[in-house]
């Protein structure tokens, strides 16, 4: 093959962490399609190609991995997700039951106390004033709410976090980010095994419910045990990123806060905007099933593709001021939560604990202030903080 652009970046190391995006616009820049020397893959960065291997799960196949590891080559770290790590007709079977599970009637079920928490957190906050806003709201809420709604008892949910950790390093490279994820995966694996027991879960929660969809016949209980797995993945991590992204946001653009104030409704669409500019997941990859031309490049059978999807939310070929954080952008059809028949399953509780957190700051502060240095956490496939030291002030 010859005539595409090539590229010796690597977007698994501390300095693309810490400042990707002139490395993504470099991307954007070379050609719809790039190959990265370094890794043997192909990188899509525009919008355009994103969309569009997204939407082609026959063409570009998630059930061979969506990280760097090729499952038809190499055996699994773990049991593949019967979602993210799934093609039709398995994917779907198992994806009509969560879309049942956490239906839009579930959702509106859960917002009242999903409220009324964002409403004590935020309080709490306003009574010390200062704190940080990724340990002590971006995390510390949804391991409130989150785990209460699948129906997890109380103890050690602080191993929610470094499972997930260990979860989206592992679509990477086996580097030092993934072995330091790693190092007591034996023992989160088994309390994560644990929670996922019919046993363990409180009736009346998502996990039971799983349970009982298998009960009717629509899984077994084996995978039952496998779905309610999908859940504990996608439903901490995006949305503590997420949240941390959106205060990160709002403090640093007080303009958009103060729009935020004057119109709460508009909480989803600074949760949404948040999500579409600084992407929390970042990257996956799919697999070529057969040979096809992307971008006016030809790609053999087998081959992998990674999806810049923080680069695609910000393609000036797609957003106008991409660079810019407006609450009231029209911004559907961002790729934050991917797209096609593999979007993130978690959206619906991270958009729900969004909106619920956003607008509980928007009734209460008059302002946000960033009073201390940021750090960000690095990972294979997240991109979110580790601190936020905030102030905020009562309105």
């Amino acid at each position: 093959m010859s005539g595409y652009p090539v590229s010796d970046l690597d977007p698994f190391c501390a300095e693309y962490f810490a400042d990707p995006y002139p490395a993504q616009n470099a991307l954007r820049e070379a050609g719809p399609v790039v190959r990265l020397t370094r890794y043997n893959v192909w990188a899509v960065a525009r919008y355009q190609e994103v969309y569009d291997v997204l939407n082609d799960w026959r063409t570009f196949s998630s059930a061979r991995g969506v990280g760097l590891a090729d499952f038809k080559k190499e055996k699994p770290w773990r049991v593949p997700s019967l979602l993210l790590e799934a093609d039709p007709p398995l994917h779907d079977r198992t994806r009509k039951v969560l879309d049942e599970v956490l239906s839009p009637a579930a959702m509106r079920g859960l917002r009242a106390r999903f409220a009324a928490a964002a409403d004590r957190l935020v309080d709490n906050m306003l009574a010390r004033g200062g704190f940080d806003a990724v340990t002590e709201l971006a995390e510390a809420y949804p391991l409130e709410v989150f785990p209460d709604a699948v129906g997890m008892p109380r103890e050690n949910r602080r191993h929610l976090l470094p499972y997930g950790n260990m979860a989206f390093n592992a679509f990477g490279p086996r580097n030092a980010y993934f072995e330091a994820a790693m190092r007591d995966a034996e023992s989160v694996l088994a309390w994560v095994q644990a929670q996922t027991r019919r046993d363990a879960l409180a009736s009346g929660g998502f996990g039971a419910a799983v349970y009982e969809k298998a009960d009717a016949g629509q899984l077994t209980q084996e995978e039952a045990g496998l779905v309610v797995r999908s859940i504990l993945t996608a439903g901490v991590d995006t949305t503590v990123s997420g949240i941390g992204a959106a205060v990160y946001c709002l403090a640093r653009f007080p303009d958009q806060f103060r729009k935020l104030r004057d119109s709460p409704n508009l909480a989803r669409g600074a949760f949404e905007e948040a999500i579409r500019f600084e992407s929390p997941v970042q990257t996956f990859f799919r697999t070529t099933t057969r040979s096809v031309e992307l971008g006016g490049v030809p790609l053999e059978e087998g081959e992998k593709v990674l999806m810049f999807l923080g680069a695609a939310n910000r393609d000036p070929r797609r957003w106008e001021r991409p660079d810019e954080y407006d609450i009231e952008r029209r911004n559907a059809g961002h790729v934050g939560f991917g797209y096609g028949i593999h979007q993130c399953v978690g959206q619906v509780l991270a958009r729900l604990e969004g909106d619920c957190v956003l607008r509980a700051l928007a009734s209460k502060a008059a302002s946000i202030e960033i009073t201390g240095p940021i750090e960000r956490r690095f990972n294979n496939t997240m991109r979110g903080l580790a601190s936020l030291p905030v102030t905020i002030r009562a309105a």
